[in-house]
């Protein structure tokens, strides 16, 4: 069977100063890197090794997935450039706080985040939700069974998660927040509700 592990990179400088980081490329903070190392160890707890370990281009997403790869004993990681985070155009290193200012009417509200939906230069959500089928797509042409870890951002997570159970983009923005260092399952043992391996204490957004 091939299961498809989701993580989430580890807290960056961006994200512990409540900057919108998209493809800024900032490096992990401590915090991030403690993050990190606990997700490694978690899983390697559960006994997780992962047969192939992919990353987002960006320096975040390769450290972390470097830390978690030699914790759990799993192969070098390689880098996927589909795993990118959404390009987020003009939001790009804004603060979060000038959401609303900068975005409304066009966002979309959940519990922890304001999402932006169509700013100036950015990504939309139907086409992240295309990239995250080429990912499937390509991870499943090239992998028939085994465990394979993504190693990617926090939107463009949400959107693989939305295309591997084909649920609504909007409905799952407001299902639940993909933390730092987070990870998820999904396979056909684990349905869209039970995909949360652990969960990593959060500093911030």
């Amino acid at each position: 069977m091939l299961k498809i592990y989701l993580a989430r990179h580890g807290q960056d400088e961006d994200n512990a100063a409540g900057i919108l980081n998209g493809r800024r490329d900032k490096p992990l903070t401590e915090a991030g890197l403690r993050q990190t190392q606990e997700s490694g160890q978690k899983a390697k707890e559960v006994g997780l090794r992962f047969d192939k370990v992919y990353a987002s281009p960006l320096g975040r997403t390769r450290r972390t997935a470097k830390i978690i790869a030699e914790i759990t004993n799993s192969p070098e990681p390689e880098v996927l450039d589909d795993l990118i985070e959404r390009d987020f155009g003009i939001m790009t290193g804004q603060p979060h706080s000038k959401i609303v200012e900068m975005c409304s009417p066009h966002i979309l509200k959940s519990d922890n985040i304001n999402y932006f939906l169509k700013p100036e230069g950015a990504e939309t959500f139907p086409e992240l939700l295309e990239r995250a089928d080429r990912v499937l797509a390509e991870i499943r042409e090239k992998h028939f069974d085994g465990n394979i870890l993504l190693v990617t951002h926090s939107d463009f997570g949400k959107m693989i998660y939305t295309a591997y159970y084909k649920l609504n983009w909007e409905e799952v923005l407001r299902m639940f927040h993909f933390g730092n260092a987070e990870l998820l399952e999904l396979s056909e043992e684990s349905g869209p509700e039970d995909v949360r391996v652990f969960e990593i204490k959060q500093h911030r957004m």
